[in-house]
């Protein structure tokens, strides 16, 4: 046993204990710039994009195209509210921000996944309720053709750029890519992976209503492959805006994590009973423990004291992500009299 009254009581063992397998919502603790960097490669291949697709919808009448270069410019807003997600969320604690800004980055990713599905579904689909109301005749689609291609290389590239580091990122937490896309707690990366795969299904959506419309002379294919982008445009934006309020409301580390958490403190001389635990994800790197533990009767103050700093040491150790740990010693509640 540790001598409760030695100030630094870790031995290398403790400082080296780490985690089972990983868990996308225990995030790590270095923060890295591999978020940004993914944000600004796809804001600047959709904004490219937004100009050649407007050029070739209007040279060759397509609704399809018209709401690709909508989709595609809702996407640069929204990759520019995301890297303000970043770089805003990784501001570190004030005096007016005790806390940190850690969930100001998920209120900029839900405001980018409003500003998908305003944007761009919308636009997608009163386009292409107008092209089938509407017996318009497309004009010459080489441009759209060539400008289609081009995006795709380009969009391709964005995807490739973020599926690297989300792949990266599950490898590192021992976890499936399936898995991590779905619950991990960095949704900057989680948008740009979803968005650029929609954005490549929208352009082969747009480049079969452009080819159905020069087969058969009909605007039914083009007004139907607007839909379909719209339809596309506002799952995205639903499974990105339920991520980001489901974080910004509040949601703790797994269950597996909160289990380590327990074995932590009840690992620590003097405590018997961790009575209530609370954890809050923070941010992709950034998680809170909060807990009311028992500790023995006959400890004293300054025992205790050891034992909540040498508790919040081996937290830190396990779980980098751990930025803050709050122990407050709590007395079992005495077991109700016995009936008669």
């Amino acid at each position: 046993m540790s001598d409760p009254h030695d100030p630094d009581p870790h031995t290398p063992d403790d400082r080296a204990r780490t985690d089972a397998p990983g868990t996308p919502e225990a995030p790590q603790a270095p923060d890295k710039p591999e978020s940004a960097f993914t944000v600004v490669v796809a804001a600047a291949a959709n904004l490219l994009i937004a100009v050649a697709k407007a050029v070739a919808g209007l040279i060759s009448g397509s609704s399809a195209m018209m709401s690709e270069a909508a989709h595609s410019l809702a996407d640069t807003v929204t990759e520019v509210m995301l890297l303000a997600a970043v770089k805003r969320g990784d501001k570190p604690a004030d005096e007016e921000h005790p806390l940190g800004h850690g969930p100001e980055r998920y209120i900029w990713a839900l405001l980018a996944s409003v500003a998908t599905f305003v944007g761009g579904a919308v636009f997608s689909v009163y386009d292409g309720i107008h092209a089938l109301t509407h017996d318009e005749k497309p004009g010459d689609p080489l441009v759209a053709y060539i400008v289609l291609a081009i995006a795709f290389l380009l969009e391709g590239f964005s995807l490739r750029t973020g599926l690297r580091q989300a792949r990266a990122e599950a490898r590192l937490r021992s976890m499936d890519f399936g898995r991590y896309l779905r619950r991990t707690p960095d949704t900057a990366v989680k948008a740009v992976v979803m968005e650029d795969s929609a954005a490549l299904v929208g352009l082969l959506l747009a480049a079969g209503g452009l080819l159905g419309g020069q087969l058969t002379d009909s605007v039914v294919w083009d007004g139907v492959a607007s839909l379909l982008i719209g339809v596309v445009l506002v799952y995205v934006a639903w499974v990105l805006g339920r991520s980001n309020a489901q974080l910004l409301i509040g949601r703790p580390l797994p269950p597996y994590i909160r289990a380590g958490v327990r074995e932590e403190i009840l690992s620590v001389p003097h405590t018997v009973a961790v009575l209530e635990l609370t954890t809050l994800i923070q941010g992709p790197r950034e998680s809170l423990v909060a807990a009311k533990v028992d500790f023995r009767d006959a400890s004293s103050a300054r025992e205790v004291e050891w034992a909540c700093d040498e508790a919040a040491h081996r937290l830190r150790a396990r779980y980098p992500s751990i930025h803050r740990v709050y122990l407050d010693p709590t007395p079992t509640p005495p077991a109700p009299p016995a009936g008669p």
